[in-house]
């Protein structure tokens, strides 16, 4: 399936990932974005042998939104850098089933990552072998039944978002894992990586992306707005 691609040079390239898709290959042996977007590259420029591409970072398998590669070995150790110290402002978009006690503010938590059970468990309190997760929010918008949040990450870590909304009983829709009623039809859930900025690994330009989220009913309501 042709990735959709937000932007592109010689050094990175941004997609839009579709909930779902897998940004790198695990046990289930399914197609991954990566495999999509090289595929992509060889195709539309005509490349002969291996395509480079470097995994900088991940979005959960049922996310959508914006995820960047690197086409170069002198980009990817650069991108991997600017995640690893926060030089990425990322924005994401959430649809939870209730209403946040205040319209914006700052969640931190300490959050336990369970392997086997693939989920992030937040606790106020810190536990051995937990990461200090901390995040802040702000409602934008809201229908009947839901309610849209923007939310800044100030931490990378496993499930982060999903656990700690959990945390504070606001449950992202279709988010079965973290306290969800029941699923969406697509398997996806209402998580989606809606924008960043940054400055160009190689070229130093600025580069600010948007990535309109699935055409569902639910998002297209509150793309509306």
């Amino acid at each position: 399936m042709k990735p959709q691609v937000l932007y592109e040079d010689n050094h990175i390239i941004i997609v839009n990932k579709r909930c779902g898709d897998i940004v790198q290959g695990d046990k289930t042996g399914d197609t991954t974005l990566a495999e999509q977007v090289k595929a992509y590259i060889k195709q539309k420029y005509n490349k002969p042998g291996e395509v480079f591409l470097g995994i900088a970072h991940r979005l959960d398998r049922p996310t959508s939104g914006i995820v960047i590669f690197a086409r170069t070995s002198k980009a990817l150790p650069r991108l991997n850098k600017m995640f690893l110290e926060r030089e990425i402002e990322k924005k994401y978009w959430a649809v939870v089933c209730s209403k946040p006690k205040q319209k914006e503010g700052t969640l931190t938590h300490f959050l336990l990552r369970n392997r086997k059970q693939n989920k992030s468990y937040a606790t106020l309190n810190e536990k051995k072998e937990s990461k200090k997760a901390s995040l802040s929010y702000r409602l934008k918008a809201q229908s009947e039944g839901y309610y849209l949040l923007e939310i800044n990450l100030h931490t990378g870590r496993h499930h982060q978002i999903r656990a700690q909304l959990a945390a504070e009983k606001l449950t992202i829709k279709g988010d079965l894992k973290y306290g969800a009623s029941r699923s969406n039809p697509n398997a996806g859930i209402h998580l989606h990586a809606y924008s960043v900025k940054f400055t160009h690994p190689v070229s130093k330009k600025e580069i600010a992306i948007i990535a309109p989220p699935p055409n569902e009913v639910l998002w297209n309501f509150f793309k509306s707005l």
